[in-house]
């Protein structure tokens, strides 16, 4: 039947991406590490380098969507889904004859105990906390105790990590862990936000608004190869505190869109792109520089927080924040018409309910509604300027930090000088004649 087809259907989707999200999560958790030991002397550049690969593919992939679309559509959705197999045979075939190199870590003597002491209880803490808050909403079986089982499960977990590590981690360490949760609800919890923002006056414009995508991703991939020539200059904490500025402004100019063109927006939208960049490969290549014996370890785990904080903290947060300063917007007339009452961590507040405003009859009062939404779109967007202030913050006192210590030095296991020069630079730049 139609009904036992749709099922089976949603059942294969399912795991089928859960499937593919392991894949996925896998090549991460290799290809960090990899890059690091290969470029052990220029860890934050390469791993820019890297992940310019990253928005490289959404830009390919965006533009195959666009001119797919008709097939998305109308025809075979299956065909285009299956693109995907594509690059995943000839990442294969690449890869069943490469060989890879002995990590830094294990190069160095360090044991597999002082790897997972650089992480230590606090970054088990953190870590096994957010995944077991993720649990808990898939989970139906602890709705009733949700936070119960999420405080013992951390807890136990974290008490047998700490025993056995007989370490609370680096300080350093602890520091970044802090940083990445923000600093990833910054770039990714709003990247969705900024891109829809942009597609209604896309639409409008009678333009694909998979052009959006193209256009942010192509921005990035560029910029990312000219990590290495900035932090040659300045050093990673330099480029990660003028990031925090340019998205800082990025997010002000783009909460005073809400009634300017489209072109105005995708100038904000490119200022914030600017400053979004170099966000997340180089704090791994700061961790990578900084704690060295955490191996692939503390790589993986600091980007793992950071893709778990944007679900089980940032998205919540970000809901809440739209929806509540959306209903700030209306005049009590309408608002006691299509509000709702909410909770965001047991604290109430309003919210448009949209049953509510399809249910309106008034024209007014549905154009009201409308302007409210807008409104709190891009006024919440003044807001989440908050995190990347945060994080100026931190790196000012990181720059400070390591500025007491003689500058930014690359931690070396091998027994090689670390200079900024060797640790930090990248290719030289265009020089004029």
């Amino acid at each position: 039947t139609v009904k036992a087809a749709q099922a089976s259907g949603y059942s294969l989707l399912y795991w089928g991406s859960i499937i593919l999200g392991l894949g996925n999560g896998t090549v991460e958790a290799f290809i960090n590490p990899v890059v690091a030991t290969m470029f052990s002397k220029e860890k934050t550049k390469w791993l820019n380098i890297l992940h310019a690969a990253w928005p490289g593919g959404l830009v390919i992939g965006g533009i195959i969507t666009i001119f797919m679309g008709s097939i998305a559509a109308e025809g075979d959705w299956r065909l285009v889904l299956g693109i995907i197999a594509i690059p995943a045979i000839i990442y294969l075939l690449l890869l069943s004859t490469a060989k890879f190199p002995q990590s830094e870590r294990e190069s160095a003597g360090v044991t597999y105990r002082e790897m997972l002491g650089e992480f230590g209880a606090f970054g088990a803490l953190i870590g096994f906390g957010l995944i077991f808050m993720q649990l808990a909403e898939v989970i139906p079986q602890v709705a009733e105790f949700k936070w119960p089982f999420i405080g013992a499960c951390t807890l136990i977990v974290t008490i047998i990590f700490g025993v056995y590590t007989q370490s609370l981690g680096r300080g350093i360490m602890a520091f970044l862990i802090i940083i990445m949760m923000p600093l990833a609800v910054t770039e990714i919890g709003t990247d969705g936000w900024i891109t829809g923002l942009m597609e209604e006056p896309m639409k409008a414009a009678g333009q694909n608004a998979g052009w959006v995508l193209v256009y942010t991703s192509a921005i990035m991939m560029v910029l990312r190869f000219f990590a290495g020539p900035i932090v040659h200059k300045t050093s990673p904490i330099g480029l990660l505190l003028g990031s925090c500025v340019l998205a800082i402004a990025g997010l002000f100019a783009l909460s005073k869109c809400g009634s300017a063109g489209l072109g105005a927006i995708f100038a904000a939208a490119t200022l914030y792109g600017f400053g979004k960049t170099f966000f997340w490969p180089t704090m791994l290549g700061v961790t990578a520089e900084q704690c060295p014996k955490g191996g692939a370890l503390t790589l993986n785990a600091i980007s793992g927080i950071g893709m778990i904080a944007v679900g089980v903290l940032g998205f919540p947060f970000i809901g809440y924040l739209q929806e509540s300063t959306a209903s700030s917007q209306l005049a009590p007339a309408v608002a006691e018409q299509v509000l709702n009452e909410k909770e965001y961590l047991g604290q109430p507040y309003s919210a448009i309910d949209e049953a509510k405003a399809k249910a309106l009859t008034d024209e007014a009062d549905k154009t009201a509604v409308e302007e409210a939404n807008k409104a709190g779109q891009f006024d919440a967007l003044a807001k989440m300027a908050g995190f990347p202030t945060f994080m100026l913050l931190c790196y000012i006192a990181l720059f400070m930090y390591f500025k007491s210590k003689g500058g930014y030095k690359a931690e070396v296991l091998t027994g090689h000088g670390a200079e900024d020069d060797k640790f930090t630079g990248g290719l030289e730049g265009a020089v004029e004649a």
